[in-house]
């Protein structure tokens, strides 16, 4: 069955599918590391929520800049340790970037880290001078009152 899932990646909050085609089409970062899911909370709430085991608060870095959102991961650097002998090791602790295009007047709130899950909090904030106004229609007029 074919989704549109892909879609939807890499852009938060776009309401216009000319603008998720674009960005489907763009080549995707998709190694798939590390996972990542884009929730919509609401009427112009959104959140990005991006596993990262392994990683600590100051690994991670989070920046917005022209309407991308950067999500940047480094771990620490590890001295060997010799009482310590890996039999399997699956976490993966790569570094990583991950990039997002925002829609304008998209805006991140606030990123927090607990139980290994990055979450980015963001919101919609359409200026009044963009939103939609009413007119009002005034009493009748004929074409020769211009």
């Amino acid at each position: 069955m074919n989704t549109l899932a892909p879609l939807f990646r890499h852009t938060v909050g776009f309401d216009r599918f000319d603008e998720w085609l674009e960005t489907a089409l763009r080549s995707d970062q998709s190694n798939g590391y590390p996972p990542y899911d884009i929730v919509r909370e609401g009427e112009g709430s959104y959140q990005v929520v991006m596993a990262v085991a392994g990683f600590r608060r100051e690994d991670l870095t989070i920046t917005v800049q022209e309407n991308v959102l950067r999500i940047t991961g480094k771990p620490a650097e590890q001295t060997p340790s010799e009482s310590r002998h890996w039999l399997h090791r699956g976490i993966a602790r790569r570094a990583f970037e991950r990039t997002f295009r925002l829609a304008e007047h998209v805006r991140v709130e606030d990123a927090s880290l607990n139980d290994g899950l990055l979450v980015v909090t963001l919101t919609r904030v359409v200026p009044e001078s963009h939103k939609p106004r009413q007119v009002p229609i005034n009493g009748e007029r004929t074409l020769n009152d211009q």
